[in-house]
């Protein structure tokens, strides 16, 4: 009964970790340290992206997708019809070193969204302090993403999940043929006691941290202020204007407003 389970969130598992937008924010962030790195090498919020970076190399360096992938690919599709028959499982090392390496995995995931919370925090800081805007604005609406993708595609609820039904594998592998393979290690059978935190109070308190942070509307206000009445409604009546270019008899259409939107 618990194979079919266990295939099924394997393969939820290793979608969620492997998404395109986890590795597109990922590129993003590596993109950024390098652009900033001769400039920047000592300033806090760089610092922390740098921590996030690391928090993020770390989880693509274990290979958690591809264990995860391997323990899918051992699990037979076809059920058996009988309810005693015998049916092939995976072996209780292959369990335990999967099982060890998303416990891993859970605990770099609760440090990279405290990474990503912390350095949104400082990037914002700085912002309302007029340090380095160009840099702050980009970190901080990045690091915000980065959070947003964890959360939104549920990957630690996934790996949570995963565990659960890793746990109860091991135990009934194990008492049917006992292969220990990791010694010196006793794997939790709850894995809120081992993270050591409570994950959906803890998300709770970070989203409310990085949402009741001031926003720095001082210097955007400077920067891009406000449009005259005149202007919107000159803008509002006619949204494109000819504009003659060096070819004789040749119009293109442009806004008068780089602020009024285009449809």
């Amino acid at each position: 009964r618990w194979l079919p389970v266990l295939r099924r969130r394997c393969g939820v598992a290793g979608k969620r970790l492997s998404g395109a937008g986890l590795a597109a924010e990922g590129r993003v962030l590596r993109a950024v340290l390098y652009v900033y790195h001769s400039r920047l090498l000592r300033h806090r919020p760089y610092l922390a992206l740098q921590q996030v970076e690391q928090c993020l190399k770390r989880l693509w360096k274990m290979n958690l997708v591809g264990c995860i992938e391997t323990l899918a690919g051992l699990i037979p599709k076809k059920n058996t019809p009988q309810a005693h028959a015998e049916c092939l499982a995976p072996s209780q090392p292959m369990l335990e070193t999967v099982a060890l390496k998303v416990l891993g995995g859970c605990k770099l995931i609760l440090r990279l969204l405290d990474c990503c919370c912390k350095a949104f925090l400082l990037s914002v800081q700085h912002l309302c302090s007029e340090e380095f805007i160009l840099l702050n604005t980009v970190a901080s609406g990045l690091l915000s993403r980065l959070w947003f993708v964890i959360q939104h595609r549920c990957v630690l609820q996934s790996l949570i999940s995963l565990y659960g039904i890793l746990s109860t594998s091991l135990r009934l592998v194990s008492e049917t043929q006992q292969m220990p393979y990791i010694k010196g290690f006793t794997f939790p059978s709850d894995i809120s006691n081992f993270l050591g935190v409570n994950v959906s109070s803890e998300v709770k308190k970070q989203k409310a941290r990085m949402l009741t942070t001031k926003k720095p509307t001082s210097w955007l206000k400077k920067l891009f202020p406000s449009m005259p009445e005149a202007v919107s409604e000159v803008g509002k009546k006619r949204r494109f204007a000819t504009c003659m270019s060096g070819v004789k008899n040749c119009s293109i259409p442009c806004p008068v407003d780089i602020g009024e939107p285009v449809l």
